[in-house]
């Protein structure tokens, strides 16, 4: 460790809950130095949905390598490219009736978004982006702007502009379809919000806290879209990939964004990678108007192509999918009827599922005394209030089972440690009439 205390920077976070140094993983296990097995929860953040160092995917990649396959490619045509982009097209939108155009941005999210954005400004001559509270797109500067997250915006150092935010699902409570507010402040000239060129949203917000918007609030915002002529943007970064049940999170409400950003397990292997989805009519790029030298990964196409044709031939490893994550389902409910005096709640969708446990402190014991028994597993929310769970879409039952029995001795001990639960603080009641 004296390494990493001697010159690595004061940013690092996710080591500072994890304190040992890992050195192997594969499937949903990590190892460290000492040769202790964890169950990984985290699943990079949702970026190894399929695992780690998946053994289709690695054979697929070590070819390539031994073969003098090239690596690095600026967006010029390599077959590797061209190889994921036809499985891409047959495999993912052809059958789901999409058409998209693909556009090859650096290789982060937060890339992604930020291409999105300038494009839905660019095609529309507007500036303004309605973003959501809770919302995370990222930490530059562009797509920070859409994030809620004050503990990230702080550190911009500057102003952060050109965006406009507005209540989630379920931000003002059970019953306010806050696609109404929306819809108000758009046909309002006085409203104060100025007519945006896009909506930017993610289905289920990750960072945020598992916040998982209804399919009827995610169709009414589509729809007041199509009403102002404004661009949809779904942010598909860590929803997306399986995580929710379906390849997009959106399917399920039967609703096609003008712009989709993808990234994260997008290469199935860790490797980084990016793209934006753009509908033809909005493909209005210039040649050369945004790129970036790490655009063409052909190292990341190569897995991606893997995890395309490995898994998503057919619809059964969704259906996998959505079977754990009705396990998932069951087990939490079942956890916060049992634990939290009645103040846990629990949220998502498919295996994008959290528990909201009130506070930070109390969530943050709960995952430190998990981590203690062998699971690695981590927190989201504003007050970083949720235990999140982001396991390997591949995991077995019976890992499954143990990593949630995990978390529920853990939630148990700690519930008895405290004594009392505090409850969710409340903002406001609303008042029936009599009668």
């Amino acid at each position: 460790m004296k390494i990493f205390e001697e010159i690595e920077s004061e940013v690092q976070s996710y080591a500072r809950s994890f304190p040992r140094v890992f050195n192997k993983a594969q499937g949903e296990y990590l190892f460290d130095e000492e040769g202790n097995r964890y169950l990984d929860f985290l699943a990079g953040a949702g970026t190894l949905n399929y695992g780690h160092n998946h053994p289709v995917f690695k054979e697929k990649l070590m070819e390539y390598i031994l073969r003098d396959g090239i690596t690095h490619g600026l967006d010029m045509h390599t077959r590797a490219k061209g190889e994921f982009l036809e499985s891409f097209n047959e495999k993912i939108l052809k059958p789901r009736g999409l058409e998209y155009m693909v556009q090859f941005t650096g290789p982060t999210g937060t890339n992604s978004v930020e291409a999105a954005m300038k494009l839905a400004r660019n095609v529309t001559g507007r500036h303004n982006i309605i973003s959501f509270t809770n919302g995370f797109h990222g930490v530059s500067l562009g797509a920070l702007a859409a994030t809620g997250n004050s503990h990230h915006r702080g550190a911009a150092g500057v102003n952060l502009g050109g965006t406009s935010r507005i209540p989630y699902d379920g931000y003002l409570g059970e019953g306010f379809d806050t696609t109404h507010y929306l819809d108000k402040v758009l046909s309002d000239s006085s409203s104060g919000i100025d007519k945006p060129a896009a909506v930017i949203v993610e289905t289920v917000q990750g960072e945020g806290g598992i916040n998982a918007a209804s399919i009827e609030w995610l169709q009414h915002l589509e729809q007041v879209c199509r009403k102002h002529d404004v661009l949809l943007i779904v942010d598909d970064i860590q929803a997306g990939c399986g995580r929710t049940g379906t390849f997009f999170s959106f399917e399920e409400a039967g609703i096609q964004p003008d712009i989709v950003t993808l990234s994260k397990s997008l290469s199935g292997y860790g490797l980084p990678f990016a793209v934006v989805l753009i509908k033809p009519e909005l493909d209005q790029w210039k040649p050369g108007e945004h790129n970036g030298t790490f655009r063409g990964n052909n190292l990341a196409f190569v897995t991606a192509k893997a995890a395309i044709d490995h898994f998503w031939s057919d619809d059964r490893f969704a259906q996998e999918i959505q079977r754990k994550g009705e396990y998932i389902r069951q087990r939490l409910e079942s956890i916060v009827e049992q634990y939290g005096e009645g103040n846990f709640t629990s949220r998502g969708r498919g295996m994008f599922r959290g528990i909201n446990c009130v506070n930070g402190t109390l969530a943050e014991k709960i995952t430190r005394k998990a981590f203690r028994n062998g699971l690695v597993i981590e927190t989201s929310g504003a007050d970083d209030q949720v235990i999140k769970f982001l396991v390997p879409l591949i995991i077995g039952d019976e890992s499954l089972k143990q990593g949630i029995d995990i978390v529920e001795q853990a939630i148990k001990e700690v519930c008895e440690e405290e004594g009392r639960i505090p409850k969710e603080r409340q903002f406001y009641v609303v008042k029936k009439a009599a009668g």
